[in-house]
């Protein structure tokens, strides 16, 4: 179902150095999410989300506030959005949020970096390019090379070919183009053969960093919703999790350590980074970490 509401603030600031995305700002225009991914974190009672895949809530007042905050901010920097939420769910495609709120911020002369599942992220290619005057990168999420183990696991997104497809195009259209290997699923995702088939595919679209996490998290009701879809897909793993992890929020793959080790040999022969690098000049808080000449380095 899908409901209006009136959000409060908008835009918020990350705190730290984010060594992962290399953001300033993170921005969320719905709540809950179409994509019904079966390990998606933001199921966990946390984020206040009371049923998270069955209504979809869209800040009705979002385009207003960015207006208001963007100019108020001290400093320019990297808007992130995608981490509690896809922007590019298939509701996007009717309300366009995510692209007006794309043509404020390209107007305001912040960058932005995008994360997600969907090849609807080529219909604002034209916004992006706009954006990638100051700094614009789109993270596109794939941890199956298989499209029919990704529909298990993402039901709601497009297949993984749709989204090689889509780092194609936007590549080619001059968008720093990332890829989000994150999360691999223990005994699901995790073999070489999988994680070696989605770098080498994404070398081939054009993605110039890869993003890794060799494991996935589980929390109160993501892991009882998480648990509920394997005794349907995948019967009998629930009790491999359960003897591995117990009630653990890390869930490493056994074969992490390994993963991470061949990931970084086979990144490193093609060229592609495995380490972002900050995309605009670094803050304030950050410039004294730098000057030390230390590097922020993914596992």
């Amino acid at each position: 179902m899908i409901k209006e509401i009136t959000a409060k603030t908008l835009i918020s600031r990350v705190s730290g150095i984010d060594s992962i995305f290399g953001l300033d700002y993170g921005m969320n225009l719905y709540r809950g999410c179409q994509h019904r991914c079966i390990y998606c974190d933001s199921r966990s009672m946390c984020y206040g989300i009371e049923d998270f895949d069955g209504d979809v809530l869209v800040k009705t007042n979002a385009l207003d506030l960015l207006r208001d905050e963007l100019p108020r901010k001290r400093r320019k920097g990297i808007i992130g959005t995608g981490s509690m939420n896809d922007p590019y769910m298939p509701l996007e495609e009717q309300t366009t949020l995510t692209r007006r709120a794309l043509e404020i911020i390209a107007a305001h002369g912040f960058g932005v970096h995008v994360v997600t599942k969907s090849d609807l992220v080529i219909r604002d290619i034209d916004v992006l390019q706009r954006i990638a005057h100051v700094s614009a990168a789109v993270s596109l999420t794939i941890t199956a090379a298989d499209d029919k183990l990704s529909q298990i696991i993402e039901p709601g997104a497009p297949p993984s070919s749709s989204r090689f497809r889509a780092m194609r195009r936007l590549s080619q259209a001059g968008i720093e183009t990332r890829l989000a290997l994150m999360p691999i699923l223990p005994f699901i995702e995790d073999s070489w053969a999988n994680v070696s088939a989605i770098i080498e595919e994404a070398h081939r679209c054009g993605a110039k960093v890869v993003i890794p996490w060799m494991g996935m998290s589980l929390r109160d009701r993501q892991r009882a919703y998480f648990y509920a879809q394997l005794d349907e897909s995948f019967p009998g793993l629930r009790e491999r999790y359960q003897a591995e992890y117990g009630q653990a929020y890390a869930c490493a793959s056994p074969h992490s350590k390994d993963l991470y080790h061949r990931a970084h040999e086979l990144c490193a022969r093609l060229g592609i980074a495995t380490q972002v690098k900050p995309l605009l000049s670094p803050t304030v808080e950050t410039l004294g970490l730098f000057d030390q000449g230390q590097q922020v380095e993914l596992p």
